[in-house]
């Protein structure tokens, strides 16, 4: 299976994939974030995004109020900052939003591990299916992205899974 927890893989990847890689690397985006152990996540590592698909950065801090400082510091200056706090999952979450080049940038952290987090867990199931389902079902997914649905509700729905398609794809066995 593709290491995900380094951005290695995308030197190889579609056009998408080796822009995504120069971004970082350029920027040293995935460097400034280092202390925080963070992980490109979402639908470009595994070659679903659409084209107006953003970068999906998770990030696991431990003091709430250091990671929202080296936010603002790092990336406040860039085009069309923010950066707010929610409650997801029951979990105190913070979402900084910018854009680098051409690229929609999303940072979400949690005072969860990265490889914890919901976002990892799901494009590493999203992965497998599409490993064993190949490349009719990975178009599927895209086209109904394209139709405007959400990638975890794609799933479900291709997948006949009933419920909240979040919690219902942490459970898929493949």
């Amino acid at each position: 299976m593709t290491d995900f927890t380094t951005i290695d893989y995308l030197k190889n990847g579609n056009s998408r994939q080796i822009q995504t890689y120069e971004i970082l690397t350029q920027y040293k985006i995935l460097d400034d974030l280092a202390e925080f152990d963070p992980i490109l996540a979402g639908t470009i590592p595994i070659h679903i995004d659409i084209e107006n698909s953003d970068l999906d950065i998770i990030c696991y801090w431990k003091n709430k109020v250091e990671f929202v400082e080296k936010l603002n510091i790092t990336f406040g200056s860039k085009d069309n900052y923010t950066i707010r706090e929610a409650l997801i999952d029951n979990q105190e979450s913070i979402i900084a939003n910018f854009k680098i080049a051409s690229f929609e940038i999303e940072i979400f952290g949690q005072n969860i591990p990265t490889k914890e987090q919901n976002a990892y867990r799901h494009m590493v199931i999203e992965y497998q299916i599409l490993q064993s389902k190949g490349e009719n079902f990975r178009l599927e997914i895209v086209k109904l992205k394209q139709n405007g649905y959400k990638t975890e509700p794609a799933f479900a729905f291709l997948l006949g899974l009933k419920g909240d398609p979040y919690s219902e794809l942490l459970k898929y066995e493949i």
